[in-house]
């Protein structure tokens, strides 16, 4: 299989990492962070760029450049561990794309295109414990539209957001929906997360809403399996910068007059740092690659991936804050914000042990096939 990027894709890296290295320096994070988790401007400046175009086709005002594509601009942002939630646009801009019909996509995909609109998935349930088939909100049927009834959590940029895409039970079964958030029975309350991101509260009391799908639990598996893959591109960015910030500081930290560089055991220890980041490498490319695959293969590769990325960004975050020693967990170092990046990735979309009951649970169903 070759695994070398276009010319377009190496472009696209390209003008990424410019602007994140150029225009999201660690500072203006910093001021970002202090004022909510989040920049509008920077919000703009990233869609400047075209990005929020990337899985919406040509004819719908997009680049149509895929999947591979997705990975190599979340690479790069989390090499910036910038705050936007620019993986929700490839959420919605996959979702609405795949499963909406002519008038939503109409209406929508150009303004994702053009970063003109924030669409983000409103899921999460208090009780759901990641559970994509356990959703409390309901929707009822009101003339020739619906309204949504129910609380999600952990809703990137929910008070920021301009529409929400929203699982709800109607007639028994889970459909997705998309609502606007200037909608009458809408209330969002943000709050900063642990990454120094936004996310809100998200209360749906008979809000007006539009009927994406009545497949919703399908589409709503597919929406986080893109949001797998693409918190998984963004994790390698994160741990391939806290490996280098590592490295960084033990060229320059010095212990019996010496630079701890030179230690041997540590040494060791940044070879198997690196070690986990390829493996995350790989399987973050393992599940891209698997992105448009059938359903179930798909959601094995998602699982088995983020089973893997859980295990390095643990590994990787803990011994970057170990090597660096006490002023690796201070909040004026910048290493300390790529441990907590790292931390809230490994629980986002599922947690590690999560993750491992998947695969798990869906190997022996494939052995049970084949018995």
């Amino acid at each position: 299989m070759d695994f070398n990027f276009t010319d377009d894709q190496e472009q696209l890296r390209d003008a990424v990492r410019k602007w994140v290295d150029k225009g999201y320096d660690f500072e203006r994070r910093r001021k970002i962070e202090a004022a909510g988790g989040f920049s509008r401007e920077a919000w703009n400046e990233v869609n400047e760029l075209g990005l929020g175009g990337l899985y919406i086709s040509e004819d719908d005002g997009g680049l149509g450049m895929g999947p591979v594509a997705g990975m190599v601009v979340m690479e790069e942002l989390g090499r910036g561990i910038v705050l936007e939630p620019f993986a929700q646009t490839l959420v919605s801009s996959g979702v609405i794309s795949g499963y909406a019909g002519a008038d939503v996509k109409a209406q929508w995909l150009p303004r994702l295109a053009g970063g003109e609109a924030i669409v983000v998935l409103a899921y999460q349930e208090r009780k759901a414990r990641y559970k994509l088939d356990v959703c409390a909100a309901k929707a009822t049927k009101v003339g020739d539209g619906y309204t949504v009834n129910g609380t999600k959590s952990l809703v990137a940029v929910g008070d920021e957001a301009d529409a929400y895409l929203v699982p709800a039970q109607l007639d028994g079964k889970i459909a997705l929906f998309l609502v606007e958030r200037a909608a009458s029975g809408v209330e969002s309350r943000g709050y900063s997360t642990q990454d120094g991101a936004r996310s809100s509260e998200v209360v749906f009391d008979k809000a007006a809403a539009t009927l994406v799908t009545t497949d919703g639990l399908a589409a709503l598996e597919h929406a986080v399996d893109i949001g797998i893959a693409a918190l998984c591109a963004e994790a390698v960015g994160v741990m391939d910068k806290t490996v280098a910030l590592t490295i960084d500081y033990m060229n320059q930290r010095k212990q019996f007059g010496v630079v701890i560089s030179t230690f041997q055991a540590l040494r060791h220890r940044i070879a198997d740092m690196k070690m986990q980041l390829e493996l995350a490498r790989s399987m973050s490319y393992y599940a891209t690659l698997k992105l448009n695959a059938p359903t179930e293969e798909r959601r094995q590769a998602m699982a088995r991936a983020k089973y893997q990325l859980g295990l390095s960004m643990r590994y990787v975050a803990a011994n970057a804050v170990q090597l660096h020693g006490g002023i690796g967990v201070t909040d004026e170092y910048i290493a300390s914000h790529y441990f907590r990046k790292l931390t809230q990735m490994e629980m986002t979309f599922g947690d590690t042990l999560h993750h491992l009951e998947e695969v798990s649970s869906r190997m022996n169903d494939t052995a049970g096939v084949f018995a």
